[in-house]
């Protein structure tokens, strides 16, 4: 559970929910879903509690990779709260949890999202995008394989001047905040 100024807000897995059944675990107050004929592979549960008290609750779900709840794949304002879910990146209002805007921001999962200045950064499986603080999509870069490693090694890191990344084999990206692409085009073998 995390803290935001006066209220305690707790995101879980709730991927058994099914749209309009009386069996869910979990009641809603907000449903925030696409509209597909395809089950989703995450779903997020969100409530939003002050002094123990449930105040509203909301539900969110994509389709898309797997995305799970981490340090960097959610980011709490005073306000607002940003969550990776499948292909997209959701802002929610604190604290009645109504939604403000979704974008999808990679083809498959958003691993994570971080600050930058008056937007946000995010690290998805195909791209890395960066949003304004209405969630439109300002750029975004790709490249020849999934922004991801096999031994699980640093594969995402936001320096002073610039975005580094490495794809699954082990190729280094190196991105400005503004979008150009500085990475060394020597390591592919087929340039």
């Amino acid at each position: 559970m995390q803290t935001v100024g006066q209220y305690q807000i707790d995101i879980y897995r709730d991927e058994t929910f099914a749209k309009g059944s009386v069996d869910n675990l979990h009641k809603y107050d907000f449903e925030h879903f696409d509209e597909s004929e395809y089950l989703f592979p995450k779903m997020f549960g969100i409530k939003v509690f002050k002094d123990n008290n449930l105040l509203t609750s909301a539900i969110i779900g994509s389709i898309g990779g797997g995305t799970r709840i981490h340090k960097t794949s959610t980011i709490y304002e005073d306000t607002r709260l940003l969550i990776c879910c499948s292909d997209s990146v959701f802002c929610l209002s604190i604290p009645d949890l109504k939604l403000l805007w979704r974008t999808k921001a990679d083809q498959a999962t958003c691993f994570e999202i971080y600050k930058y200045q008056d937007s946000y950064i995010v690290h998805g499986e195909f791209e890395i995008s960066r949003l304004d603080k209405d969630g439109k999509i300002i750029w975004q870069q790709g490249g020849a394989d999934i922004f991801t490693t096999i031994d699980g090694r640093q594969d995402f890191e936001l320096t002073d001047n610039f975005i580094i990344a490495t794809d699954f084999e082990n190729r280094v990206y190196k991105f400005d905040y503004e979008g150009k692409d500085f990475t060394d085009k020597s390591q592919f073998s087929w340039l």
